[in-house]
């Protein structure tokens, strides 16, 4: 038997959520865990590679409503997976796309824009 986190957060509630962190926030990252506790390996991967350009990122963990957050996430930048990097209201990518900006010398530019 798997674990199915329950929820007491509605649709609606996450879009307000989602919507109002990628309006309030230079940088976020929505993630599987925390900054502190990441809980997949992509997730962690990207806290690492922005925590290299940047100090104050806003993490949020989609776990207690996952699909309601792969929903919401979704009408903003088109993709289901988790991580999603999102900065100055731009959807930038997950790991991989963070992975390949750090590669080519792009990642600080683009998180510090």
């Amino acid at each position: 038997m798997t674990f199915q986190p329950g929820t007491d957060l509605s649709e609606d509630e996450v879009r307000a959520r989602v919507d109002d962190a990628i309006e309030s926030n230079d940088v976020v990252l929505f993630m599987k865990g925390n900054r502190l506790m990441p809980q997949c390996g992509y997730s962690q991967r990207a806290v690492n590679l922005i925590s290299q350009y940047v100090d104050e990122f806003e993490t949020i963990d989609v776990l207690p409503a996952l699909d309601q957050y792969r929903s919401a996430l979704e009408s903003h930048s088109g993709w289901e997976t988790i991580p999603q990097t999102f900065v100055d209201g731009e959807f930038v990518g997950g790991s991989d796309i963070l992975a390949e900006l750090d590669e080519r010398g792009e990642l600080d530019e683009t998180l510090r824009t």
